[in-house]
C-alpha cells in the first residue's frame, strides 16, 4: 500500500488498527516503536496526534468505512486530491456499521477503495454467515485464465493503455455477472476485485496499481493468513492476538499464578451452566478475552457469538430473555457504550431478566484512550429498571452473579482486569439490595495497633469506593493507618438501587468521606453520593473519579497515577478531610 498510494496524500484509514504497525514502522516511528504501548509511547493504535499519516484515533471496530467515506466527501468539496483507502478486516466486516458505510459510498458512486483483508479471523475465529460468504467468494478458473490474458493485452499497448483500462474494467465485471452468481459487494455499487492472495506481493502490488486509477468505489478482496510467518501465531492465532511475554524460539507465553476477575467468572459460568439448563452465553467476537471459551465448548447450543455486533448481542438477549431463558451477555466495558440505546430500549423498558457482565470496567492498561472502561457507570445509571453492580473480589463476584441469575431484573456487573485481591471475610457477606460491604480497618492492620488505640483516633474517616478500586484503597488504608491515621472502608456492592437511609446513617459516623470510583467524575456515583451528604449536612467530603479528558495508554497503576486514583492520591484526599 504504502508503495502504491501515496501517504498522507493518500490518506489510508485503518479499521480498529491493530494492524498497524508495520504502518507505523514505514512512517517515521522506527526508533520509538520499543515505547509501544508504554506511557508515554507510541499507541497500540493509529493516533492522529502521533503522524500526519494516522487520520484518525481509532481502537474500535467497523468506523473505517465510514470515517474513509466523509473524508473523501470533505476532499471533493473542498477542491482537495488525494485517494482515500479503507482497510478493514473480515471480523469487522461483521458490524453492522461497516454495512452502512457500504451502503452509503455505493449510493453516493465515491472513487473509495476498499481493502478487505480476510484472515477468517476478528480476535477469536469469525461466526455468521457473512464469514461463510467471504470464504465462498472466489472466482472460476475460466474467470481468472480471461482476465490475466485481457490484462497482459492491454499492458502492451503503449498509448491507449489507460482509457482502455476503464473500458477492460467495465468488461471484467460484466463477465463476472456471467460466472458468478451473486456478489454481495457488487449489489452494493461496488467494483469488487479478487480474492487476491495477500502474501504475494507482486501481484498483490500491481492490483492495487491498476485498483488506483479506477474512478468508482471498489472493494480489494485479500486473503492472508493470520501469524503467517511465525509458527506458533499461525497455529494459535487466538491466543498470539493481543499476547503478552513470551519466548520468541518457541512461542511460550508467560503465565502466572495468580486468578483474574475473567478467569474466576469463567470458571463461575460453567459451574451455573451445569445448575441451571435456561443460562445462555452471548459473547461479541470476545469468547476467549470475556472468559467464554470453556463455557463454549461445554455447553455449544447455549453459546452465541455475534460477531462483532454489540447491539445485535443486546437486543438478541432480550429476546432471548422474552422466550424464557437468562441471557448473559460478556461484553468489554469499553464496546458495551456502542448498545446505549439498546440497553434502554430492548433491555430495561421491556424489564428483560438479563445479565451483563462488563469485564475490563475502570482502568484498562496499554490499549489507551479508546478502551479505557471509564463510562458505564455514567452511562447507565440513568436508566430506569438496570441494576448495577461493582464486584471486588472472586467471592463477591460469584455472590452477585448468583443473585443475578435469580433475582429476574436486568442487572449489570462491572469487573476490572486484574488479579482477584485476597479474601476478607466481609466480602463473602450475603447480598442485600442496595447495601455494600463495609470492612473495618483491623482487616488492614499490618503492624501492632489495639482496637482501643484506633478508637481513641481523633478524625476517623470513611473511604466509599467501588469494588474495582479495592486494591488501590486497601493500600491506601495500611498507609494511612501506618502514619497515625484512620480509615474505614464502605465497598458499594450497588451502585444503583442504593439504600441511601443505610448510607446516609453509616456516613453520619464519621468525620469526613472519601470517594473512591473507578469511572468518571461527572455523572458518575462519587459526585452523587457527596451531594446526598451535603443536602443532610455532612460537607467534609472528596471524590477521587476519572477528570473529564482521555487518559492515555500505560500500566494500570500509571493509568490511575495519571488520573489522580492511586494509593497516595486515596491517602492525600483522607488527610485532606482531616479537621
Amino acid at each position: 500500500m504504502h508503495r502504491v498510494f501515496n501517504s498522507p496524500e493518500d490518506a489510508i484509514v485503518w479499521d480498529v488498527s491493530h494492524q498497524c504497525y508495520t504502518h507505523k514502522l514505514l512512517t517515521g516511528r522506527y526508533e520509538e516503536f520499543p515505547t509501544i504501548r508504554k506511557a508515554g509511547g507510541l499507541s497500540g493504535f493509529t493516533n492522529k496526534n502521533e503522524s500526519v499519516h494516522d487520520y484518525f484515533i481509532n481502537g474500535h471496530s467497523s468506523t473505517s468505512i465510514s470515517s474513509a467515506l466523509g473524508l473523501l466527501t470533505a476532499r471533493e468539496l473542498n477542491g482537495d486530491k488525494g485517494k482515500v483507502i479503507a482497510v478493514i478486516g473480515d471480523g469487522a466486516l461483521t458490524g453492522g456499521m461497516a454495512f452502512e458505510g457500504l451502503s452509503h459510498a455505493g449510493q453516493l458512486c465515491k472513487n473509495l477503495i476498499v481493502i478487505l483483508n480476510d484472515n477468517q479471523m476478528s480476535i477469536d475465529h469469525n461466526t455468521g454467515s457473512l464469514s461463510r460468504y467471504l470464504s465462498r467468494l472466489t472466482m472460476t478458473a475460466g474467470y481468472q485464465t480471461l482476465r490475466y490474458r485481457i490484462d497482459k493485452a492491454i499492458d502492451k499497448i503503449p498509448y491507449l493503455g489507460r482509457p482502455l483500462e476503464k473500458l477492460n474494467f467495465r468488461f471484467k465485471r460484466s463477465i463476472k455477472g456471467l460466472l458468478l452468481t451473486n456478489n454481495l459487494f457488487v449489489d452494493f455499487g461496488f467494483e469488487y476485485v479478487g480474492p487476491l492472495d495477500g502474501h504475494n506481493e507482486a501481484a498483490l502490488e500491481r492490483e492495487l496499481r491498476r485498483v488506483s486509477r479506477l474512478p468508482r468505489p471498489v472493494v480489494v478482496h485479500v486473503v492472508t493468513k493470520k501469524g503467517k510467518g511465525y509458527s506458533p501465531a499461525e497455529n494459535n492465532p487466538e491466543l498470539f492476538h493481543g499476547i503478552g511475554p513470551f519466548q520468541i524460539s518457541d512461542g511460550t507465553v508467560e503465565k502466572f499464578d495468580t486468578q483474574s476477575f475473567t478467569e474466576s467468572f469463567s470458571n463461575l459460568i460453567c459451574e451455573q451452566g451445569e445448575k441451571n439448563k435456561d443460562i445462555v452465553a452471548i459473547t461479541a467476537a470476545m469468547a476467549k478475552g470475556t472468559g467464554l471459551s470453556a463455557f463454549s465448548h461445554r455447553f455449544p447450543d447455549r453459546f452465541f457469538d455475534v460477531g462483532i455486533a454489540e447491539e445485535h448481542a443486546v437486543t438478541f438477549a432480550g429476546g432471548l430473555a422474552k422466550g424464557g431463558k437468562v441471557p448473559v451477555v460478556c461484553i468489554y466495558s469499553t464496546f458495551i457504550q456502542r448498545a446505549v440505546d439498546q440497553m434502554v430500549h430492548d433491555i430495561a423498558l421491556q424489564k428483560a431478566h438479563s445479565i451483563f457482565m462488563l469485564d475490563r470496567a475502570g482502568a484498562v492498561p496499554a490499549d489507551g484512550v479508546t478502551h479505557q472502561g471509564i463510562y458505564d457507570i455514567a452511562l447507565f445509571r440513568p436508566i430506569p429498571e438496570l441494576e448495577i453492580m461493582t464486584v471486588c473480589s472472586a467471592v463477591d463476584l460469584k455472590l452477585c452473579f448468583e443473585w443475578a441469575v435469580e433475582k429476574g431484573t436486568s442487572v449489570v456487573i462491572r469487573y476490572p482486569k486484574l488479579t482477584c485481591p485476597t479474601e476478607v471475610p466481609q466480602m463473602n457477606n450475603p447480598v442485600e439490595l442496595g447495601r455494600g460491604i463495609f470492612i473495618p480497618c483491623t482487616e488492614f492492620v499490618i503492624e501492632n495497633i489495639s482496637e482501643a488505640e484506633l478508637e481513641a483516633k481523633k478524625n476517623k474517616i470513611l473511604i466509599v469506593a467501588t469494588g474495582g478500586m479495592y486494591s488501590e484503597v486497601q493500600k491506601a488504608v495500611r498507609s494511612v493507618l501506618l502514619d497515625g491515621g484512620y480509615a474505614d472502608v464502605y465497598l458499594l456492592r450497588f451502585i444503583k438501587p442504593l439504600d441511601e437511609t443505610y448510607f446516609i446513617e453509616l456516613a453520619s459516623h464519621y468525620d469526613g468521606v472519601v470517594f473512591v470510583e473507578d469511572g468518571v467524575k461527572i455523572g458518575g456515583i462519587g459526585e452523587y453520593l457527596a451531594g446526598l451528604l451535603a443536602e443532610n449536612g455532612m460537607k467534609n467530603t472528596r471524590v477521587l473519579g476519572f477528570e473529564d479528558k482521555f487518559f492515555s495508554h500505560g500500566s494500570r497503576e500509571e493509568v490511575l497515577e495519571m488520573a489522580g486514583l492511586s494509593p497516595s492520591h486515596i491517602k492525600k484526599a483522607v488527610k485532606e478531610c482531616y479537621n
